[in-house]
């Protein structure tokens, strides 16, 4: 993985509490210091101005913009994030300065629901890289259920989870999942594991868009239904769910829901 078990605990419990400072205003720094595992609040202030190059209020306060002076990525940030593709599946649910800023262009018309959605049991294949590149999961991970008969389209659903922010985690380490919904009992081996994605509110985008329009849709949610909706993000798992082949769309588009997790503000 390149790092050492202990390093990446540090750098999970910093890159979590980073997410929080943004998405949960009302927090104090004290209890997210200690809610993300440090063992005092001076432990955590040096820690993160150590990895994050500015103090945990003035990450707060500027919408973590201090994230470009990231330890780890030297003194420039890597070509890819330069680039900031927005094909495929790439979500922005951390980007609060960018939301401030998108122009009319980039904005996505979108439907969106508060519901409750389901527990959901699903195979997955883990992605370590740029979240553009999760197709390389998906196919390992259909190799893996064709043969087995787990495929039963529609009834088998296919979705991406994601578990950390492109604009705090660096690159190279960004963790997804690719994902088929599986039934109770299913057994999995090797690079194959399994993981319950927990139910609750969720406000569900649905799009039907572009393969580089994801940044796009997932700005729409997030940047500008969410901040006037009453709700805000809570800490469970969010994800896109792809309803169609988007090879047999006329206009080789994607339908797709994307699902955030939220609670009332």
């Amino acid at each position: 993985m390149g790092e050492t078990l202990a390093d990446y605990i540090r750098r999970a419990r910093l890159e979590r509490a980073a997410m929080r400072l943004t998405q949960h205003p009302k927090d104090t720094v004290t209890d997210i210091a200690l809610d993300c595992g440090f063992s005092s609040p001076s432990v955590f202030a040096r820690m993160f101005r150590d990895w994050f190059g500015v103090s945990a209020s003035d990450w707060r306060r500027d919408g973590g913009k201090g994230r470009k002076a990231l330890r780890n990525a030297g003194q420039t940030e890597s070509k890819e994030r330069k680039a900031d593709p927005a094909g495929s599946p790439y979500h922005h649910r951390h980007q609060p300065e960018r939301r401030k800023t998108m122009k009319q262009k980039d904005r996505i018309a979108c439907t969106v629901e508060v519901k409750e959605l389901p527990e959901l049991l699903v195979a997955y294949v883990r992605h370590i890289s740029p979240f553009q590149q999760i197709g390389q999961a998906f196919g390992r991970l259909m190799r893996w259920a064709g043969p087995r008969g787990l495929l039963r389209f529609l009834e088998t659903k296919s979705l991406a989870v994601y578990h950390d922010s492109p604009d705090i985690t660096e690159t190279d380490k960004l963790r997804s999942d690719a994902c088929i919904t599986m039934p109770e009992g299913t057994q999995v081996e090797g690079e194959v594991g399994l993981l319950r994605i927990p139910g609750g509110k969720f406000a569900v985008g649905h799009f039907e868009i572009l393969a580089d329009q994801f940044g796009q849709a997932w700005d729409s949610l997030m940047g500008e239904w969410l901040p006037s909706s009453g709700w805000q993000p809570d800490d469970r798992m969010c994800y896109e769910v792809y309803l169609n082949d988007h090879q047999q769309h006329p206009q080789r588009k994607f339908i797709v829901d994307i699902c955030e997790p939220v609670k009332p503000l």
